[in-house]
């Protein structure tokens, strides 16, 4: 891309890393573990360490391709950790019903972590593990990357390469389908012990 990139941005990073790789190791710095605990809420934490690895090591093979238009890299990163767990869609699966049928949430870092809000949420978490082990793998990312990412419709429409449009009706569809099987009670209602 040409034109000015900002300093202190992603793309800045990006586009310094071109000329000097091992600038690369700032954006590993400023995302790894938002895109570690993304991956760890999707599939658990065996499988984060080496998903969020290959992401940056899919995202340094690709930086020459990034849009440096883009001042922030996190909808990059998410979408290529997106699209690793995809490829992982049927562990995922296991990992949602395995909480279904045990209750225990193997991504969760302490039982000491965060105890009321736990208490509260222990009684769904089964129920929410089905239902998102149910939903279609489109509905069931864009929930997640709102969810567990944090990311805005904007930034999951980029991470994904899809229209926002269709970011808003598919999370309109997962939260539906989602708070029907959870007997009406709306998954943001939980708590963050569910990762809802």
């Amino acid at each position: 891309m040409t034109g000015e990139v900002r300093a202190g941005t992603d793309a800045a990073v990006i586009d310094a890393s071109l000329r000097d790789p091992e600038r690369f190791a700032e954006l590993y710095d400023r995302h790894h573990a938002t895109i570690h605990r993304y991956i760890a809420r999707r599939l658990g934490r065996d499988q984060a360490d080496d998903l969020m690895a290959e992401t940056f090591l899919i995202a340094f093979a690709q930086r020459e391709r990034y849009d440096l238009t883009c001042a922030g890299a996190r909808p990059w990163l998410y979408g290529i950790a997106t699209n690793l767990i995809g490829q992982h869609h049927r562990a995922e699966n296991r990992f949602w019903r395995l909480i279904a049928r045990t209750g225990a949430d193997p991504a969760v870092e302490s039982p000491s972590e965060r105890v009321a809000e736990r208490v509260s949420a222990q009684g769904m978490r089964r129920e929410l593990a089905a239902a998102l082990a149910r939903l279609p793998r489109g509905q069931r990312d864009v929930l997640l990357l709102t969810a567990a990412g944090g990311l805005s419709a904007d930034e999951i429409a980029s991470a994904l390469g899809i229209a926002k449009g269709t970011v808003h009706s598919r999370l309109n569809r997962a939260r539906r389908k989602t708070r029907d099987a959870l007997g009406g009670i709306d998954p943001r209602d939980v708590g963050e012990g569910v990762h809802a």
